[in-house]
């Protein structure tokens, strides 16, 4: 089972699909590895996917680094400050909080399909 979630998470991780989030359910809900275990185990396994996956979207020109460079401004400290934060909650928190998310998920992902709203078309942000 192990193999198969590393290929599954793998590929949808390269392609920017969930991957990390396909390899953070199965580590908390179908292995005993605690929340907050399972949140840095799939950290250090997005790394190396993210940039391999990084360097062909950028060789393949699907990639606007000055879109990038906006989103990092907020990102990088908000990502700093949200580790802090899950550093200093208790597990069954992080559990609680990663549940509604999943739930919020589903049902946002059921609300689409079933509304069939089209995706927004990118604009141009040149």
């Amino acid at each position: 089972m192990n193999i198969l979630v590393g290929i599954l998470t793998g590929a949808t991780a390269s392609m920017g699909l969930g991957g990390g989030f396909i390899l953070l359910v199965y580590l908390s809900v179908f292995t005993e590895i605690p929340q907050d275990i399972a949140q840095g185990i799939n950290l250090l396994f997005f790394l190396p996917i993210a940039l391999l996956s990084l360097v062909i979207h950028i060789k393949n020109k699907l990639t606007d680094l000055k879109l990038v460079g906006k989103y990092l401004i907020l990102g990088l400290p908000c990502a700093i400050a949200g580790s802090y934060v899950a550093g200093i909650t208790d597990v069954a928190v992080l559990r609680k909080l990663f549940g509604i998310f999943v739930l919020y998920i589903g049902i946002n992902q059921l609300y689409v399909s079933f509304t069939n709203k089209p995706c927004k078309k990118r604009s141009d942000s040149k």
